[in-house]
């Protein structure tokens, strides 16, 4: 998973935590002093990001030692050792916190995703993310969702085509916004427009949308919607979708429910790290 392009951020990560140095850590270890450490599940949670914990550790050492018993995306119970580090106890204490910080985030995430996919794991409908997620981590982030069993919905504003209320009022409606667009992306890009009711999923359809939004709506009218497109677009649900509610907008037949609180909401894991001198 872990990209070189990524080796910016852990700089940025690491620097920000340990600035022109440790002041607790340099006064009590000498250089020459080793550790192992271990990193520890504290509760259950879908594993996610040890590729990035990994190069935490390598980018402050690269002689150090790492195993890994588990890979991302296995169920961990508490208890459970994820990572062993070994090598100069400075950098081990060093990178504990910045490796821990991105291990729990994206854990958190990709069980988040996992809750909500096993929650309409009964139904053929694909659970995706959106684009609220955390400026800069948008690519890892996105990883633990697939991670957690979700798929993605588009990277950012260049890979795919929605238009939204925005949109369709600075283009003047609809079917100008779809004519518009289609006149200027590849005929392999599919075009995706936001309705937020009956009427205006008429329009998307008039306009030959490939995916259609539904937008805020009802149980009710997401039925209605689904009926009415009869499979000639793909249907979409987002906006007030939570974990409750996952199994019955499945069960209306959309193909897809978009959730941001996957990436914008999802709680961090509790891991931790224990470390030891030795001898």
């Amino acid at each position: 998973m872990f990209q070189t392009g990524f080796d910016t951020l852990l700089d940025l990560a690491l620097s920000e935590d340990l600035g022109p140095g440790d002041i607790t850590t340099e006064p009590l270890v000498a250089a020459s002093h080793e550790g192992y450490g271990e990193i520890v599940a504290k509760e259950e949670l879908v594993l996610a990001g040890l590729d990035v914990a990994c190069r935490v550790f390598e980018k402050l050492d690269d002689a150090v030692r790492l195993s890994r018993p588990l890979a991302d995306g296995v169920v961990v119970q508490p208890g459970q050792t994820v990572l062993t580090i070994e090598g100069a106890l400075r950098v081990l204490l060093a990178g504990e916190r910045t490796a821990l910080n991105f291990l729990q985030h994206l854990s958190g995430i990709a069980t988040q995703a996992r809750r909500y996919v096993d929650a309409m794991a009964h139904t053929s409908t694909r659970l995706v993310d959106t684009r609220k997620t955390t400026p800069g981590l948008r690519a890892l982030e996105k990883y633990a969702v697939r991670v957690g069993g979700a798929d993605n919905h588009r990277m950012g504003l260049y890979d795919g085509v929605l238009i939204k209320d925005n949109h369709i009022a600075a283009a003047g409606g609809v079917d100008t916004a779809v004519t518009q667009v289609r006149q200027h992306v590849s005929h392999l890009v599919k075009i995706e427009v936001e309705a937020a009711d009956l009427d205006q999923v008429r329009e998307a359809l008039a306009a030959g949308a490939d995916v259609i939004m539904l937008d805020n709506m009802d149980l009710d009218a997401i039925k209605a919607a689904v009926t009415l497109i009869k499979g000639q677009a793909l249907v979409e649900v987002s906006g007030g979708v939570v974990y409750e509610n996952l199994a019955a907008l499945a069960a209306t037949g959309v193909d897809l429910i978009s959730v941001g609180a996957l990436t914008h909401s999802a709680r961090a894991v509790d891991l931790s790290m224990r470390i030891k001198k030795c001898d």
